[in-house]
Protein backbone atom coordinates (compact mmCIF):
# COMPACT_ATOMS: atom_id res chain seq x y z
CA UNK A 1 0.00 0.00 0.00
CA UNK A 2 2.44 2.63 -1.14
CA UNK A 3 0.85 5.49 -1.75
CA UNK A 4 -2.59 4.62 0.05
CA UNK A 5 -0.04 4.49 3.31
CA UNK A 6 1.32 8.40 3.15
CA UNK A 7 -1.79 9.54 2.37
CA UNK A 8 -3.87 7.91 5.10
CA UNK A 9 -1.42 9.70 7.67
CA UNK A 10 -1.78 13.15 5.78
CA UNK A 11 -5.56 12.98 5.53
CA UNK A 12 -6.94 11.12 7.81
CA UNK A 13 -6.38 14.15 10.36
CA UNK A 14 -9.94 14.52 11.87
CA UNK A 15 -9.93 16.95 15.07
CA UNK A 16 -10.47 14.38 18.44
CA UNK A 17 -12.89 17.02 19.77
CA UNK A 18 -14.79 16.15 22.47
CA UNK A 19 -18.86 16.17 22.59
CA UNK A 20 -21.85 14.69 24.31
CA UNK A 21 -21.68 12.12 22.77
CA UNK A 22 -17.55 11.78 23.44
CA UNK A 23 -17.99 9.69 26.54
CA UNK A 24 -17.40 5.85 25.84
CA UNK A 25 -13.29 6.01 26.68
CA UNK A 26 -11.55 6.93 29.32
CA UNK A 27 -8.61 8.86 27.69
CA UNK A 28 -4.91 7.51 28.65
CA UNK A 29 -2.44 10.20 28.19
CA UNK A 30 0.79 9.05 26.63
CA UNK A 31 2.89 11.75 26.44
CA UNK A 32 3.47 11.05 22.57
CA UNK A 33 2.08 12.79 19.75
CA UNK A 34 2.53 10.31 17.33
CA UNK A 35 -0.27 8.19 15.56
CA UNK A 36 -0.88 5.13 17.05
CA UNK A 37 -2.40 2.33 14.48
CA UNK A 38 -1.06 -0.78 16.04
CA UNK A 39 -2.55 -1.39 19.03
CA UNK A 40 -2.46 -4.91 21.13
CA UNK A 41 -4.63 -5.99 24.43
CA UNK A 42 -3.53 -8.14 26.64
CA UNK A 43 -5.76 -7.37 29.40
CA UNK A 44 -7.31 -5.13 31.61
CA UNK A 45 -4.03 -3.78 32.67
CA UNK A 46 -1.41 -4.69 29.71
CA UNK A 47 -1.56 -2.98 26.43
CA UNK A 48 0.84 -2.59 23.86
CA UNK A 49 0.60 0.96 21.22
CA UNK A 50 3.01 1.34 18.13
CA UNK A 51 2.85 3.71 15.64
CA UNK A 52 4.95 7.04 13.70
CA UNK A 53 8.32 8.06 14.51
CA UNK A 54 9.72 4.43 15.57
CA UNK A 55 7.15 4.87 18.45
CA UNK A 56 5.96 1.57 20.88
CA UNK A 57 4.63 2.37 23.90
CA UNK A 58 3.64 -0.26 26.74
CA UNK A 59 1.44 0.10 29.88
CA UNK A 60 1.04 -2.80 32.59
CA UNK A 61 -1.30 -0.64 34.93
CA UNK A 62 -3.92 -0.08 33.06
CA UNK A 63 -2.88 3.19 30.99
CA UNK A 64 -2.28 4.95 34.31
CA UNK A 65 1.57 5.38 33.38
CA UNK A 66 3.14 4.67 29.78
CA UNK A 67 6.91 3.27 28.80
CA UNK A 68 8.00 4.13 25.58
CA UNK A 69 10.04 1.11 24.62
CA UNK A 70 10.67 1.73 20.95
CA UNK A 71 13.85 -0.18 19.32
CA UNK A 72 17.11 2.63 19.29
CA UNK A 73 17.62 3.97 15.76
CA UNK A 74 14.29 3.69 14.38
CA UNK A 75 12.74 6.94 14.62
CA UNK A 76 12.35 6.53 10.61
CA UNK A 77 9.88 3.85 10.68
CA UNK A 78 6.07 3.49 10.88
CA UNK A 79 5.35 0.58 12.96
CA UNK A 80 1.98 -0.02 11.95
CA UNK A 81 1.06 -3.34 13.66
CA UNK A 82 2.16 -4.57 16.88
CA UNK A 83 1.08 -8.35 18.62
CA UNK A 84 2.14 -9.25 22.30
CA UNK A 85 1.71 -11.88 24.29
CA UNK A 86 1.76 -10.57 27.35
CA UNK A 87 3.91 -7.95 29.28
CA UNK A 88 7.16 -9.24 27.80
CA UNK A 89 6.51 -10.20 24.70
CA UNK A 90 6.04 -8.80 21.32
CA UNK A 91 6.27 -8.69 18.06
CA UNK A 92 6.10 -4.75 16.32
CA UNK A 93 6.01 -4.83 12.19
CA UNK A 94 7.15 -1.38 10.11
CA UNK A 95 5.76 -0.52 6.99
CA UNK A 96 7.03 1.01 3.80
CA UNK A 97 9.18 -0.13 0.15
CA UNK A 98 12.42 -1.89 0.94
CA UNK A 99 13.91 -2.29 3.60
CA UNK A 100 11.73 0.07 5.86
CA UNK A 101 9.42 -2.74 5.99
CA UNK A 102 10.68 -4.68 9.05
CA UNK A 103 9.72 -7.00 11.88
CA UNK A 104 11.12 -6.71 15.62
CA UNK A 105 10.98 -8.83 18.93
CA UNK A 106 11.14 -8.33 21.77
CA UNK A 107 11.24 -10.78 24.97
CA UNK A 108 11.70 -8.05 27.79
CA UNK A 109 9.07 -6.15 28.39
CA UNK A 110 11.05 -3.51 25.18
CA UNK A 111 14.14 -2.78 27.00
CA UNK A 112 16.25 -4.88 24.36
CA UNK A 113 14.82 -5.90 20.18
CA UNK A 114 16.40 -8.26 17.97
CA UNK A 115 14.97 -7.20 14.24
CA UNK A 116 14.04 -10.42 13.17
CA UNK A 117 13.33 -9.40 9.44
CA UNK A 118 14.42 -7.09 6.66
CA UNK A 119 12.52 -7.35 3.55
CA UNK A 120 15.27 -6.96 0.86
CA UNK A 121 12.30 -7.01 -2.16
CA UNK A 122 11.78 -3.50 -3.85
CA UNK A 123 8.36 -4.74 -5.24
CA UNK A 124 7.16 -6.12 -1.28
CA UNK A 125 5.20 -3.39 1.04
CA UNK A 126 4.30 -5.05 4.36
CA UNK A 127 1.10 -3.93 6.14
CA UNK A 128 0.29 -6.46 9.21
CA UNK A 129 1.27 -8.95 11.48
CA UNK A 130 -0.93 -11.70 13.13
CA UNK A 131 -0.88 -14.61 15.14
CA UNK A 132 -2.09 -18.27 15.68
CA UNK A 133 -0.66 -18.99 19.08
CA UNK A 134 2.27 -17.70 20.86
CA UNK A 135 4.53 -19.64 17.68
CA UNK A 136 2.56 -19.35 14.62
CA UNK A 137 2.42 -15.83 13.03
CA UNK A 138 1.79 -14.22 9.63
CA UNK A 139 2.72 -10.97 8.18
CA UNK A 140 1.50 -9.67 4.87
CA UNK A 141 2.77 -7.59 2.13
CA UNK A 142 0.77 -6.26 -0.72
CA UNK A 143 0.73 -8.13 -4.06
CA UNK A 144 4.13 -9.07 -5.53
CA UNK A 145 3.97 -10.51 -9.57
CA UNK A 146 0.28 -10.47 -9.11
CA UNK A 147 -0.20 -12.32 -5.94
CA UNK A 148 -0.43 -11.19 -2.17
CA UNK A 149 2.99 -12.54 -0.05
CA UNK A 150 2.69 -13.83 3.13
CA UNK A 151 5.85 -14.63 5.29
CA UNK A 152 5.28 -17.13 7.67
CA UNK A 153 6.74 -17.98 11.14
CA UNK A 154 6.84 -20.98 13.81
CA UNK A 155 8.95 -19.91 16.28
CA UNK A 156 7.24 -16.43 18.23
CA UNK A 157 8.72 -14.60 15.35
CA UNK A 158 12.15 -15.20 15.49
CA UNK A 159 12.11 -16.88 12.02
CA UNK A 160 10.41 -15.79 9.01
CA UNK A 161 9.80 -17.37 5.47
CA UNK A 162 8.26 -16.16 2.42
CA UNK A 163 5.27 -18.31 1.87
CA UNK A 164 4.64 -20.50 -1.71
CA UNK A 165 2.38 -18.49 -3.86
CA UNK A 166 0.75 -21.67 -5.87
CA UNK A 167 -2.18 -22.04 -3.03
CA UNK A 168 -2.61 -17.78 -3.01
CA UNK A 169 -5.15 -16.88 -5.60
CA UNK A 170 -3.96 -13.99 -8.24
CA UNK A 171 -4.78 -10.02 -6.97
CA UNK A 172 -7.48 -8.06 -8.87
CA UNK A 173 -5.80 -5.20 -10.45
CA UNK A 174 -5.04 -2.15 -7.99
CA UNK A 175 -5.58 -4.74 -5.36
CA UNK A 176 -3.54 -4.00 -1.81
CA UNK A 177 -4.11 -4.06 1.64
CA UNK A 178 -4.42 -1.28 4.28
CA UNK A 179 -1.67 -0.33 6.72
CA UNK A 180 -4.28 1.98 8.53
CA UNK A 181 -5.23 0.03 11.85
CA UNK A 182 -3.24 -3.57 12.08
CA UNK A 183 -5.98 -4.93 11.37
CA UNK A 184 -5.95 -6.30 7.66
CA UNK A 185 -4.80 -9.66 8.67
CA UNK A 186 -6.82 -11.43 11.24
CA UNK A 187 -6.84 -15.30 12.53
CA UNK A 188 -8.94 -17.36 14.68
CA UNK A 189 -8.53 -21.21 15.25
CA UNK A 190 -6.21 -22.36 12.34
CA UNK A 191 -8.44 -20.03 10.16
CA UNK A 192 -6.91 -16.63 9.04
CA UNK A 193 -8.49 -13.98 6.73
CA UNK A 194 -6.50 -11.13 4.63
CA UNK A 195 -9.07 -7.41 3.68
CA UNK A 196 -8.36 -5.89 0.91
CA UNK A 197 -9.50 -2.91 -1.26
CA UNK A 198 -8.03 -0.70 -3.99
CA UNK A 199 -9.49 -3.09 -7.11
CA UNK A 200 -12.85 -3.16 -8.67
CA UNK A 201 -14.52 -5.51 -6.03
CA UNK A 202 -13.44 -5.23 -1.82
CA UNK A 203 -12.61 -8.91 -0.85
CA UNK A 204 -11.32 -11.20 1.89
CA UNK A 205 -9.00 -14.08 1.36
CA UNK A 206 -9.47 -16.78 4.02
CA UNK A 207 -7.01 -19.55 4.48
CA UNK A 208 -8.15 -22.65 6.75
CA UNK A 209 -4.75 -24.46 6.86
CA UNK A 210 -2.61 -22.27 8.60
CA UNK A 211 -1.81 -19.70 6.10
CA UNK A 212 -0.63 -22.32 3.35
CA UNK A 213 -3.74 -21.99 0.78
CA UNK A 214 -6.01 -19.18 0.53
CA UNK A 215 -9.58 -18.79 -1.10
CA UNK A 216 -10.86 -15.27 -2.14
CA UNK A 217 -14.09 -14.10 -1.58
CA UNK A 218 -16.06 -11.02 -2.65
CA UNK A 219 -17.24 -8.55 -0.13
CA UNK A 220 -20.18 -6.16 -0.56
CA UNK A 221 -18.63 -3.05 0.80
CA UNK A 222 -17.56 -0.23 -1.91
CA UNK A 223 -14.01 -0.83 -3.39
CA UNK A 224 -11.74 1.95 -5.05
CA UNK A 225 -8.61 3.94 -5.23
CA UNK A 226 -9.14 4.65 -1.17
CA UNK A 227 -12.14 2.03 -0.75
CA UNK A 228 -12.17 -1.42 0.29
CA UNK A 229 -12.20 -3.65 3.43
CA UNK A 230 -10.39 -2.46 6.10
CA UNK A 231 -10.39 -4.78 9.05
CA UNK A 232 -11.58 -8.04 9.69
CA UNK A 233 -12.45 -9.77 12.98
CA UNK A 234 -13.79 -13.13 13.90
CA UNK A 235 -15.10 -14.00 16.89
CA UNK A 236 -14.79 -18.04 16.22
CA UNK A 237 -13.59 -19.47 12.57
CA UNK A 238 -17.31 -19.47 11.62
CA UNK A 239 -18.46 -16.01 12.72
CA UNK A 240 -16.90 -12.47 11.92
CA UNK A 241 -17.31 -9.19 10.58
CA UNK A 242 -15.74 -6.75 7.80
CA UNK A 243 -15.68 -3.04 7.98
CA UNK A 244 -14.35 -0.04 6.26
CA UNK A 245 -15.40 2.22 3.70
CA UNK A 246 -13.96 5.35 1.71
CA UNK A 247 -10.92 6.98 3.71
CA UNK A 248 -11.05 10.14 1.68
CA UNK A 249 -14.35 10.25 2.20
CA UNK A 250 -14.99 9.34 6.18
CA UNK A 251 -18.70 10.38 6.79
CA UNK A 252 -20.07 8.91 3.89
CA UNK A 253 -22.99 7.34 4.62
CA UNK A 254 -22.85 4.47 2.27
CA UNK A 255 -22.71 1.28 4.06
CA UNK A 256 -19.78 -0.57 4.20
CA UNK A 257 -20.15 -3.20 6.84
CA UNK A 258 -20.62 -7.24 6.12
CA UNK A 259 -21.07 -10.26 8.49
CA UNK A 260 -19.97 -13.66 7.67
CA UNK A 261 -21.68 -16.83 9.47
CA UNK A 262 -19.77 -19.29 7.79
CA UNK A 263 -22.09 -20.26 5.03
CA UNK A 264 -20.30 -16.23 3.40
CA UNK A 265 -20.37 -12.72 3.43
CA UNK A 266 -23.69 -10.20 4.05
CA UNK A 267 -24.52 -7.20 3.82
CA UNK A 268 -25.10 -5.80 7.29
CA UNK A 269 -29.00 -4.69 7.67
CA UNK A 270 -27.66 -1.48 9.77
CA UNK A 271 -23.87 -0.22 9.75
CA UNK A 272 -21.76 2.47 11.01
CA UNK A 273 -22.27 6.06 9.05
CA UNK A 274 -18.66 6.75 7.47
CA UNK A 275 -15.48 4.92 7.01
CA UNK A 276 -14.21 3.23 10.14
CA UNK A 277 -10.83 1.45 10.04
CA UNK A 278 -10.69 -0.48 13.10
CA UNK A 279 -13.36 -3.03 14.48
CA UNK A 280 -13.18 -5.59 17.36
CA UNK A 281 -15.33 -8.31 19.47
CA UNK A 282 -16.30 -7.04 22.90
CA UNK A 283 -17.82 -10.25 24.78
CA UNK A 284 -20.04 -11.39 21.81
CA UNK A 285 -20.91 -7.57 20.81
CA UNK A 286 -18.61 -5.15 18.41
CA UNK A 287 -16.67 -2.02 18.86
CA UNK A 288 -15.97 0.03 15.82
CA UNK A 289 -14.01 2.92 15.10
CA UNK A 290 -13.05 5.56 12.88
CA UNK A 291 -11.93 9.26 12.47
CA UNK A 292 -15.12 10.67 13.04
CA UNK A 293 -15.94 8.14 16.02
CA UNK A 294 -17.46 4.73 17.49
CA UNK A 295 -20.15 2.35 17.11
CA UNK A 296 -21.00 -0.27 19.23
CA UNK A 297 -23.41 -3.26 19.03
CA UNK A 298 -24.76 -5.63 21.09
CA UNK A 299 -24.99 -8.31 17.73
CA UNK A 300 -24.13 -6.86 14.62
CA UNK A 301 -26.96 -5.86 13.39
CA UNK A 302 -28.04 -2.96 14.93
CA UNK A 303 -25.89 0.20 16.19
CA UNK A 304 -25.20 3.60 17.70
CA UNK A 305 -23.16 6.26 18.26
CA UNK A 306 -20.83 5.74 21.61
CA UNK A 307 -18.10 8.54 21.60
CA UNK A 308 -17.39 11.17 18.58
CA UNK A 309 -13.61 11.35 19.26
CA UNK A 310 -10.69 10.11 16.84
CA UNK A 311 -9.57 6.93 16.77
CA UNK A 312 -7.79 4.36 13.97
CA UNK A 313 -7.51 0.84 15.69
CA UNK A 314 -8.97 -0.96 19.02
CA UNK A 315 -8.74 -4.51 20.49
CA UNK A 316 -10.56 -6.17 23.17
CA UNK A 317 -9.85 -8.77 25.92
CA UNK A 318 -13.23 -9.99 27.27
CA UNK A 319 -15.20 -7.03 28.33
CA UNK A 320 -12.36 -4.44 28.30
CA UNK A 321 -11.31 -2.52 24.89
CA UNK A 322 -8.43 -0.25 24.32
CA UNK A 323 -8.30 2.37 21.10
CA UNK A 324 -5.68 4.24 19.93
CA UNK A 325 -5.26 6.77 17.23
CA UNK A 326 -3.53 10.08 16.37
CA UNK A 327 -1.37 12.61 18.49
CA UNK A 328 -0.67 9.82 20.51
CA UNK A 329 -4.78 9.49 21.73
CA UNK A 330 -5.47 5.85 23.84
CA UNK A 331 -8.96 5.38 25.28
CA UNK A 332 -9.96 2.24 27.65
CA UNK A 333 -13.33 1.46 28.57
Amino acid sequence: MRIIAAALAALLVLPGVASATDTYWELKPTGTDARLRGLSAVSGQVAWASGSKGTVLRTVNAGRTWESVGPPGTEALEFRDIEAFDARNAVALSIGEGESSRIYRTSDGGRTWQEEFRNTDPKAFYDCVAFFDRFRGLALSDPVDGKFRVLRTWDGGRSWHVNATLGMPDALPGEFAFAASGQCVTTSGNHAWIATGGGAKARVLESRDGGRSWKASEVPLPSGEAAGVFAVAFKTPWRGVAIGGDYLLPTDPTPAFAINDGRGWTAGKQAPVGYRSGIAYRGNGLVTVGPSGTDTSKDGKTWKVADTGSFDTVDCVGHTCWAAGEKGRVGRT
